[in-house]
């Protein structure tokens, strides 16, 4: 049994990593972690917005969907770049594109043009994660690989515990501009990945192989889509979708929910969206943990079936104690179930086309994601809960999707992630 808890004789688990396996995990780590905070900071300001240009908020919540959408362009062409030339490069060139947008769109003089860069954000936004998730996992030693994925991934949470305070804390003195503005500082990390980041050994010698057997996979996206990995791609697209429905239909329209629905203060509504985060971060740790224990299935499906049921108890109430209070302990569960991504998707797909595999599968999710705030708030705007119901029905509807998805999918804990070719190839 692969553990994280140490065996007799055994190391502890934290000391088994090198120093350059700690600091390529640590780079991903950040790489989400900004990313989490350019894009999430977005869905915090979409009614000033929509009232600072007069336009309706369903055309706010669009900009949010295109950019979702968007991010599965990056994610493709990250994914091929990092299968090709290394995980380091595309990481990098994601993590200045995404800093860049989010600095336009904060100077932006009118609405179409805040609507372009934010767009254009989802690019380098898609483009972070197949580089980071793919660089931290191979680099990573088995034994905890399922932990460090939840603590990797939950740093998202971070991002939007960071983008929240910024809202609670600033708003009131620089605005919905300043804050996206602020979004340029994770360019600041390229250079230190640059300097100390280097690429999985794994990775290395699965190139090396390649050109030394004349096996070059030059297009990795369609090798995913052959008949030997065809079944095992459409369940991991599946589980994506119903999770990425999941999070943008319990955080994706919470904040404008508070705001439309209950009319609460900046600071009133960035407190349990703050303490959600920071809970789901921690409790991705612990899913992790559990993850290299009884395997990654069973370490989302337990959140997610839990988290169904708290949902109502946020969105059926009008008090400030009970919505915070149950929001905050969702982030334990439905806010947690998205820690396996990195080591489950990485697990699943072979050295050759891994990063590509795990960019359109993870990414393609972001598709369905974009429809949950225009048809939410549509919904919204036509029965008198307002956002309540809505959120209620796509929440509840995803989980199940995303529980019967996973009881049908391959177990991987404890798998070793091999240079060795393991798809046959046509030669080059």
């Amino acid at each position: 049994m692969t553990m994280t808890a140490e065996m007799p004789g055994q190391v502890p688990w934290w000391k088994e990593p090198t120093r350059d396996q700690w600091v390529a995990w640590i780079a991903a780590w950040l790489g989400w972690t900004l990313d989490a905070f350019d894009f999430t900071i977005f869905l915090l300001i979409m009614v000033p917005i929509a009232e600072s240009f007069q336009v309706p908020l369903i055309e706010v919540t669009a900009v949010f969907t295109i950019t979702l959408w968007l991010r599965l362009v990056g994610a493709v062409g990250s994914g091929w770049l990092a299968d090709r030339v290394g995980r380091k490069t595309p990481l990098m060139i994601s993590i200045l594109w995404y800093s860049v947008c989010n600095l336009f769109a904060g100077l932006a003089p009118s609405f179409a043009l805040l609507f372009l860069f934010r767009a254009l954000l989802g690019i380098g936004m898609g483009a972070e994660w197949p580089a980071g998730a793919a660089l931290a996992m191979e680099s990573w030693p088995t034994r905890s690989r399922g932990l460090m994925s939840g603590l990797l991934q939950g740093s998202w949470s971070i991002g939007f515990l960071l983008s929240s305070a910024a809202y609670g804390l600033l708003y009131d003195k620089i605005g919905w501009r300043g804050l996206l503005i602020l979004g340029v500082l994770p360019a600041l990390t390229v250079v230190w990945i640059r300097i100390y980041v280097k690429e999985p050994k794994v990775w290395v010698e699965n190139r090396r192989i390649q050109r030394e057997q004349s096996r070059e996979f030059r297009a990795p996206l369609l090798d995913i889509f052959r008949l030997r990995i065809l079944g095992n791609t459409v369940m991991a697209c599946l589980w994506m979708a119903s999770g990425f429905v999941i999070y943008y239909s319990v955080y994706g329209m919470f904040a404008t929910h508070l705001q439309k629905d209950l009319h609460l203060s900046a600071a009133m509504v960035a407190m349990p969206i703050a303490m959600a985060n920071l809970v789901a971060f921690l409790a991705s740790g612990f899913w992790g943990y559990v993850a290299d224990i009884f395997g990654r299935r069973w370490a989302m499906i337990i959140p997610a079936a839990i988290g169904a049921v708290v949902t109502p108890f946020y969105l059926f109430t009008d008090s400030y104690a009970i919505v915070a209070g149950a929001f905050i302990l969702q982030g334990a569960f439905l806010g947690a179930i998205y820690g396996q991504n990195p080591a489950y998707l990485s697990e699943r797909f072979p050295t050759e086309v891994r990063a590509t595999a795990s960019g359109f599968c993870y990414h393609q999710g972001a598709i369905w994601a974009g429809f949950t705030g225009p048809v939410l708030t549509y919904f919204a705007a036509n029965q008198s809960q307002g956002f309540a119901m809505p959120m209620l029905v796509a929440t509840v509807g995803a989980a199940a999707a995303f529980v019967v998805t996973l009881l049908f999918s391959p177990e991987t804990r404890g798998k070793e992630l091999v240079p060795q070719l393991t798809l046959v190839e046509r030669p080059a």
